[in-house]
């Protein structure tokens, strides 16, 4: 019975062995046979994954770099090719594409609520809770404030300036402008309100050629769109 036992440790030994070593290949680089290697190389070409059958795209990469000089669906006047640090030129060339309406007012009031009143407080008086312990927050309605173009605000929205951070990644190009307006209509009291009735605007859907953001749920006025590429025409003409 010994015997038997030894012999069967000893075969085992050797297949383990054997198959240990057949496994081994001297290419570091080769990763083996691979169980169900679909689940590993997707039919599906994924936007950063180098891939040896993509022999269109330079490098195998298959995302491949916009064509120079357009827009992405869903960026009408996302670029404004404005330097960040460059606050006077944007305060001087952009042009708020959006109508002072009431919906357009109440809908930068819940975006300021939500990004912005926790350092500049509810007034604009750099008073948040995140303010007072974070000191230099700027009171929105200091004379030297009021005084600014409307493109001042959403440059400093989107690029941040001081302190302050930038928040081009949290809220899109028109709910910027959103809460330009209510900063300058409400809490600087600069501004007065279009009666929605009387532009004949639609209010109750978001634009599908303009880059809305479903976790913020705003919606745009019929002809932001287009709005929007004029002024980025404009912007455009003035750069160059």
């Amino acid at each position: 019975m010994n015997t038997i036992k030894k012999i069967g440790t000893a075969a085992s030994l050797l297949t383990f062995s054997a198959a240990l070593f057949f496994s081994c290949t001297p290419d570091q680089n080769d990763a083996g046979t691979q169980y169900a290697p679909q689940m590993y190389d997707d039919t599906a070409y994924e936007p950063l994954k180098q891939a040896d059958k993509n022999v269109i795209n330079p490098g195998g990469m298959n995302m491949r770099l916009p064509a120079a000089n357009t827009i992405a669906r869903g960026k009408l006047a996302y670029y404004t090719h404005i330097p960040k640090d460059s606050v006077e030129i944007a305060a001087a060339r952009l042009r708020n594409p959006l109508q002072a309406t009431a919906d357009n007012i109440e809908e930068g009031k819940v975006l300021y609520a939500r990004f912005c009143a926790p350092c500049h407080g509810a007034e604009g008086q750099g008073d948040g809770l995140v303010g007072q312990k974070f000191k230099g927050v700027a009171n929105l309605k200091q004379d030297r404030l009021i005084a600014v173009p409307l493109g001042h605000i959403y440059h400093v929205i989107t690029n941040g300036r001081g302190r302050m951070m930038p928040h081009g990644t949290q809220v899109n190009p028109e709910e910027r402008w959103k809460i330009s307006m209510f900063v300058r209509s409400v809490l600087q009291e600069q501004g007065g309100v279009i009666d929605t009735e009387t532009l004949n605007i639609d209010t109750q859907g978001a634009s599908s050629d303009v880059n809305t953001n479903e976790v913020t749920g705003t919606t745009n006025p019929s002809g932001g769109a287009t709005e929007n590429a004029a002024a980025t025409k404009d912007i455009n003409k003035a750069q160059e």
